[in-house]
């Protein structure tokens, strides 16, 4: 039995906002079918959409469907979700808010679909797989593919299709106790369980009594097969019996080959006792040996080290003497360089008093600070009036570039005004293109980024050379096109509506073969006739990209343009094809319904043109001209002023700078003979320094002392160096004569080892020998061993001991050639005994075993069938009585919603005992006086009655349904206008009385009967 996934929250009670948790509080969708864009807040309870054919009534059927995770082929329209993308554009959106069990609780769905038929999924902005938004969908009871829960305009047919057995189902599904579909599908299965275990019981029945029948004639045959296999069966156990007595004879001759193993062993063991003992004082000699070796090569590491450090105390004594040698040098060098100072001492002295002799000798100099004071002023005169003329000038030029620039911007108007494309641009913006100006700069100074060519706006692309065929092109054609820019590369297509978007600006992006082509359009006999002259897409010239955009757009290709005459005889058009006719005076439309096939004709004025008939205005252009040749004088006047001014300016400059000249001449003199005086101030001080410096140099008599004493304290080290090289001297000795006894010791003990290993030599041969013989015993042990292994497995394998085993092999012969014997004689009495069939007992026993299967197998059928017998009438007991009273309650309100509108109906529940699988709902309807009850199908009634019937047996559904809201789209399609008028009538009473959820439909465009006619 399937189990649901998870119970869903009672959902019954309405809120303080008078919706139900479920309900959909609003609806947005973008580029979806259509829609540019559009957004809707339904009502809490009945929700009308009524329009004419091509409204966008269905359109909005199927987003709710395709937001709510219903799949294309539900709504028999596209079978792929990116045909629901507007034609044009890229990708789209559906967002639904659902009202959640609290007022303030909303959970936002949102679908994005591209044309690549991908659809990405979110909830409350967050994104995520299809199965949780699954998930909140049925926590709701929403189902989308639920004919009675919602019912899509190109499905409405299929409704009254459904079988009795369909339509009960899907009413299980939509009303009533959740648990009633789950317990009609497990009676189904379990009716069809029923039905296969009668089939099985009853088969198996007969089976079974035919089996013991064939049993019965072969019991004879079978006793003789018997005893025939006794007397093999005891060939055989003699059989087993015989592997037995041959491992008895392996056996003992593996324990023959035991005992010669053992003595070899113990011959073995005392060769090797006798060999440790040899080996034992070998050993105890080598590891003395070892011990007298190790002692020489310490000896040997002392003596090395004492040489090292008498090789260092010579090095050491070497560099002392080294240095006493150089303390006596130095000695001699100082008697040399006292000499050499005195003569140094007396040269400084005499360039000192010559240096002081030339500064006395110096005269004072004095600058001219008068004539620097008066340059200064002179200087700062200039300044000010320079700077005076400097902000004239710049306030003049300021003004000049004030009248310049007011110059251009009425250059630039004027040539804006006598430019065609900125009277259009004109009239797009008087149309409410408020930023088409800037947005036509911007493409104008960004196509260098573009990859191919990008048209527009429209306007600008196209020429109309009759200006009452602009009229036409202008009324047919949708104003935001007008505006429109047409790319040809995707890539340019995104650019412009990134940077455009802020202008409000549409992009649209050509995708067609530009060089397809096309066959002219040829006006017939029968068109000229009525008046016909030509087709709205030849009449009008522009770049093949954006012509096709128009014509694909609009549909150009199929609008006609018709003379006066056409207007007289607009009624015999229609019959030619023609649904669009443009004349001098009005502009015609036919549209013919989807449904019934009826045609319906609309009729507007046509208006004059206003894009393509901007005029300039001529006052304007005549202000702006004089106001032009003014500016231009006053410039003139301006320049001319700026020219003086800037002559003056310089003359200024020019005086400032020579008098700035003069006064830098005066103060680089001055400079000059300040810096002679301290040049040679600083060349005395030196000379003090380095006479003082000369004097303060070390004594001749401390110097010498001090060197001596230097000398005799490194002669005194050298002493000491000699003493402990003579210590090192008398230890190395000892220790070569310590290493030189120690090392005859080593040779003494290498001679008695080399005695000792002759002996064992010897030793070792006898045990090799020993070894060897003891190896040949025991791989011939091992071998009669392996032997022995072999027949205790080869009668294992033929045969086990048992306790029955071995006493019957007490009562055979004792020996092989006895047994082998024995053996064949019983063999001869079996073969003597003979019969027509050799499978008989086979068969017995086969079809004996099979007759007990099927027996276990027939009582656990029957059991099992009294337990589904019994199961059935307990889920038919909870199932039938709730389905019989949600039936008679549906009944029960379609009766009187019949009744109401003066016809008759009954809705009847059809049971089939336990064909569960067989039962349904009948509708059955009587929409006249005469007739009789009929069930609902295409052969008894109209379009119009089974649309009735549809809506008012949807109607009766609400009491008692668990859905948060349903949906008939154009229920009302082949109704008459009578019928119309009372389902509206029946909708408006029950308006109030939705107690599950919101309910929508919609309408299809209402005509009277006059008018039809």
């Amino acid at each position: 039995m399937e189990e649901r996934s998870a119970k869903r929250r009672k959902a019954n009670e309405r809120g303080e906002d008078d919706y139900l948790p479920g309900n959909i509080i609003e609806i947005e969708i973008h580029n979806f079918m259509t829609y540019n864009h559009l957004k809707c807040k339904p009502g809490s309870r009945l929700n009308l959409v009524i329009g004419p054919n091509g409204s966008g009534k269905s359109s909005l059927v199927c987003a709710i469907a395709l937001g709510l995770v219903g799949e294309p082929q539900l709504l028999g329209r596209a079978s792929s979700i990116g045909a629901y993308v507007k034609r044009g554009e890229e990708n789209g959106y559906i967002k639904i808010y659902l009202r959640g069990y609290s007022p303030s609780e909303q959970i936002s769905i949102t679908r994005k679909i591209d044309i690549h038929n991908r659809s990405e999924w979110m909830i409350n902005g967050k994104v995520l797989p299809k199965r949780d938004v699954l998930e909140v969908i049925q926590r709701f009871n929403i189902q989308v593919g639920n004919l009675t829960q919602f019912l899509p305009q190109d499905r409405v047919c299929e409704f009254a299709k459904l079988t009795p057995i369909q339509l009960l189902e899907e009413t299980e599904k939509a009303v009533g106790n959740p648990e009633l579909p789950v317990q009609h599908r497990a009676l189904i299965d379990k009716s069809r369980d029923l039905k296969r275990l009668e089939l099985t019981v009853k088969q198996m029945g007969d089976t079974l009594n035919q089996l013991k029948a064939l049993n019965a004639e072969q019991e004879k045959d079978v006793k003789r097969v018997r005893q025939r296999e006794q007397l093999l069966a005891k060939v055989e156990s003699m059989k087993k019996k015989l592997p037995w007595l041959k491992y008895d004879v392996k056996k003992l001759k593996y324990k023959e080959a035991k005992e010669l193993e053992k003595d070899a062993k113990k011959k073995l063991d005392e060769s090797a006792k006798l060999l440790n003992v040899l080996t034992k004082p070998v050993e105890e000699q080598k590891q003395l040996k070892a011990k007298q070796d190790s002692s020489c090569k310490k000896v040997q590491k002392i003596v090395d080290e004492n040489a090292k450090k008498r090789a260092q105390i010579l090095e050491k004594e070497n560099y002392l003497g080294v240095q006493v040698r150089a303390k006596l040098n130095e000695v001699e060098e100082l008697n040399k360089r006292e000499e050499s100072r005195q003569e140094r001492i007396a040269k400084a002295k005499e360039d000192l008093a010559a240096a002081e002799l030339e500064l006395s000798n110096l005269s004072t100099f004095k600058p001219p600070r008068e004539e620097i004071e008066r340059l200064g002023d002179q200087i700062v005169e200039l300044e000010v009036a320079a700077k005076e003329q400097r902000t004239h000038r710049k306030d003049l030029e300021n003004h000049l570039s004030q009248k310049k620039g007011t110059l251009r911007q009425c250059m630039d108007r004027l040539k804006e005004m006598e430019n065609a494309n900125v009277k259009l641009l004109q009239a797009l913006q008087r149309t409410g293109a408020d930023k088409i100006f800037e947005a036509y700069e911007w493409l104008q100074s960004h196509r260098h980024e573009l990859k191919k060519d990008v048209f527009g706006p429209v306007l600008l692309e196209v020429n109309v050379p009759n200006r009452g065929h602009a009229a036409y092109l202008e009324g047919h054609v949708a104003h935001y096109i007008w505006k429109s820019f047409i790319t040809l590369d995707p890539a340019d297509r995104d650019l412009l509506v990134n940077n455009l978007k802020a202008f409000e600006i549409p992009v649209l992006n050509y995708v067609g073969n530009i060089n397809s082509a096309k066959v002219p359009f040829q006006v017939s006999d029968e068109m000229r006739d009525l008046g016909i002259t030509s087709r709205l897409d030849q009449v009008f010239e522009a770049p093949e990209a954006v012509k096709e955009v128009l014509i694909s757009q609009s549909k150009l290709d199929h609008s006609f343009i018709g003379s006066a005459e056409a207007d007289k005889r607009a009624d015999e058009v229609a019959r030619l094809g023609i649904l669009d006719l443009w004349t001098p005076e009005n502009h015609y439309r036919w549209s013919k319904s989807r449904y019934g096939n009826h045609v319906s004709a609309s009729v507007e004025v046509v208006h004059p043109s206003r894009l393509f008939c901007s005029s300039l205005d001529s006052k304007e252009v005549d202000n702006l001209k004089s106001r032009k040749r003014d500016l231009e004088q006053t410039i003139l006047g301006l320049e001319e002023n700026l020219k003086t001014l800037l002559s003056e300016q310089r003359q200024l400059e020019d005086e400032e700078a020579k008098l700035h000249k003069q006064r830098e001449e005066i103060v680089n003199i001055a400079k000059l003979e300040r810096k002679k005086r301290q040049d040679m101030e600083n060349r005395i001080d030196q000379r003090r320094r380095k006479l003082k410096s000369m004097e303060e140099e070390d004594d001749l008599e401390i110097s010498t002392r001090r060197l001596i004493d230097q000398a005799a304290n490194l002669n005194a080290q050298r002493v000491k160096k000699a003493i402990e090289l003579k210590n090192l001297l008398i230890e190395a000795i000892a220790l070569k004569w310590s290493y030189a006894e120690k090392h005859f010791s080593a040779i003494e003990l290498d001679m008695k080892i080399r005695e000792l290993e002759a002996g064992l030599k010897e030793q070792e041969k006898a045990a090799l020998q020993a070894s060897q013989q003891y190896e040949c015993s025991k791989e011939n042990a091992e071998k009669c061993r392996h032997e022995l292994q072999a027949a205790k497995e080869h009668a294992d394998s033929v045969a086990r001991i048992t306790p029955e085993l071995a006493g019957a092999f007490l009562e055979m012969p004792t020996t092989v050639e006895e047994l082998e014997a024995s053996i064949q004689d019983s063999i001869s009495e079996a073969n003597s005994i003979l019969f027509l069939n050799h499978n008989v007992l086979e068969e017995y026993e086969n079809r004996q075993f099979q007759i007990n299967q099927i027996s276990e197998k027939h009582e656990a059928d029957s059991k099992e069938l009294d337990n589904c017998l019994s199961e059935i009438e307990s889920l038919k007991e909870k199932w039938l009585p709730t389905l019989k009273d949600l039936v008679a309650r549906i009944g029960a309100t379609f009766s009187r919603n019949f009744q109401e509108m003066a016809v008759a109906g009954e809705v009847t529940l059809d049971e089939q005992g336990t064909d569960f699988d067989k039962y349904g709902i009948l509708i059955k309807v009587k929409f006249r006086q005469t007739g009789q009850l009929q069930v609902l199908s295409a052969h008894h009634q109209s379009g119009g009655e089974r649309s009735v019937s549809t809506i008012l047996y949807l109607v009766s559904l609400q009491d008692i349904t668990n859905c948060p809201f349903r949906v008939v789209d154009e229920i009302n399609q082949g109704n008459t206008h009578a019928q119309r008028e009372r389902e509206r009538e029946r909708e408006r009473e029950t308006e109030s009385t939705w107690s599950c959820g919101d309910c929508w439909g919609t309408v299809m465009g209402l005509r009277s009967e006059e008018e039809a006619m």
